[in-house]
């Protein structure tokens, strides 16, 4: 598989298989480490091949490929997802505190939910129910954005009757 590098993104391979990526928006580093898999620098762009390929290589290899991939995008472009809270009852208020997505008056709950905000990722609530999390690394942009939905999920009661929650909109 070959990946090629677009201008003003800079990829490193060190000994040890760790690839860096750098570009406008910031860099990434990821470890790529397997017997039967390799990344090679080629011209300008990387190659990821393997010798006797198998089945289970060929997948691999192709997963490295989509991960770096990825990584382009990010340094490029970045990843966005879109989220909007729903209600019909009880206004729940959305909130951003340190690295904590504080959700308050769900169902009208005393006590507030919370969802963590991990690293390198940026959240931001607008018109109080719509929430953007944007981010360089793909991984976390998603998993923040599947604990946001997750800490509003409800339990001991019918789905399809109580649908309050944090949904998400799309993903770009």
């Amino acid at each position: 598989h070959n990946v090629t590098i677009p201008e003003g993104v800079t990829a490193t391979l060190s000994e040890d298989g760790v690839v860096t990526i750098a570009g406008p928006n910031g860099s990434l580093s990821r470890a790529f480490v397997s017997p039967r898999v390799e990344i090679l620098q080629d011209g300008g762009g990387l190659l990821v091949r393997t010798d006797l390929p198998r089945r289970k290589d060929k997948a691999m290899a192709g997963t490295w490929n989509a991960h770096l991939n990825n990584m382009i995008k990010g340094v490029t472009e970045g990843f966005t997802y879109h989220l909007k809270a729903f209600y019909s009852h009880f206004p729940m208020t959305l909130a951003v505190q340190g690295q904590n997505f504080v959700v308050n008056n769900y169902f009208g709950e005393k006590v507030p939910r919370s969802a963590d905000i991990l690293p390198g990722v940026d959240v931001k609530v607008s018109n109080k129910v719509e929430i953007t999390v944007s981010g360089i690394d793909k991984e976390l942009v998603g998993q923040t954005a599947a604990n946001i939905e997750r800490c509003t999920t409800v339990k001991k009661r019918d789905r399809r009757v109580f649908q309050d929650g944090i949904y998400r909109l799309s993903k770009e």
